[in-house]
């Protein structure tokens, strides 16, 4: 049997993108959490930034792999066109540190 670079090389890329995590986008209308929020940026619960506010707001985080909204404002999508964000919109669990941080948070589609 003869080694074939050419397969070898698709079997590999096909496992790589198998395995790469999916960022998953929400239509706006199924956020039930409360408004949608439109944050200066997005991150894992692990990134520095994220660690140093939620430390200074004396927030513990359980689920490490969740991403955190920071300096975020609620949005509305009421009506043709919707709301705007002119940084990342997102749908999260928890909003109640006025802006601050946002937790839980999925991206969002507002044309959706």
């Amino acid at each position: 049997m003869q080694f074939k670079p050419a397969i070898f090389t698709t079997l590999a890329l096909s496992y790589l993108a198998a395995a790469t995590p999916t960022r998953r986008t929400l239509p706006a209308s199924q956020c039930a959490t409360g408004p949608i929020q439109c944050c200066k940026s997005v991150e894992p619960a692990t990134s520095a930034a994220v660690s140093k506010a939620l430390g200074l707001l004396g927030i513990v985080v359980q689920d490490v792999t969740a991403l955190v909204g920071l300096t975020c404002d609620p949005i509305s999508v009421i009506g043709v066109g919707g709301g705007a964000c002119s940084a990342q919109s997102v749908c999260c669990e928890n909003n109640s540190f006025h802006g601050v941080v946002a937790l839980g948070c999925v991206p969002v589609d507002l044309s959706l």
